[in-house]
């Protein structure tokens, strides 16, 4: 069997600016998308979270086009219509396109809960860990304990600062709307 180099952040960043330029509208998540916030791990693909949609499908296609990735009329076929589990392994490194992630409820919710790390957009690590749950995996099983203590300190050093009562009131919709 060969085994797979393992996943290198130009890598990522290189998938990102072609997504970005093709517009397309996906989350990098699992161990890859914990590594983009700064989990000390080491993964071999990059696992991407899109939105599934026909025209977000062909986004994904001419994106990987564009950095080498060759994708025959099947593969794209169940790209473009959102084949919950895809895996790409005819470009320059393996991706994962993951349209139905486990323990996930929708793209749109885990979209509005993504967070923003440089040019990357990346599942909050809640979402991460809550999918590798779900999954039921052995190698997921394993790093369950590491990501919650990385999440643990994740979100201590990038806490919301506190507001108070009239500020979040200020926020909220009148009943009268």
């Amino acid at each position: 069997m060969n085994e797979r180099p393992e996943l290198r952040p130009i890598q990522a960043e290189e998938i990102a600016r072609a997504f970005g330029r093709e517009g397309v509208n996906c989350l990098f998540i699992g161990k890859s998308g914990a590594i983009l916030l700064g989990y000390p791990g080491t993964t071999q693909d990059v696992v991407i979270f899109p939105e599934c949609s026909p025209e977000n499908g062909r986004r994904i296609v001419a994106a990987l086009r564009s950095i080498g990735f060759e994708i025959a009329a099947e593969l794209e076929r169940e790209i473009v219509r959102g084949k919950d589990f895809v895996q790409i392994k005819s470009g320059p490194f393996d991706v994962d396109l993951v349209y139905a992630p486990d323990g996930i409820v929708s793209f749109e919710e885990a979209s509005a809960r993504g967070l923003t790390e440089g040019i990357f957009r990346v599942a909050n690590l809640r979402d991460i860990i809550a999918s590798k749950r779900a999954s039921g995996r052995d190698k997921d099983k394993v790093e369950l304990e590491m990501l919650e203590d990385f999440r643990y300190e994740y979100e201590k050093r990038h806490a919301l600062p506190l507001r108070t009562a009239s500020e979040l009131a200020k926020d909220k919709p009148s009943r009268s709307e």
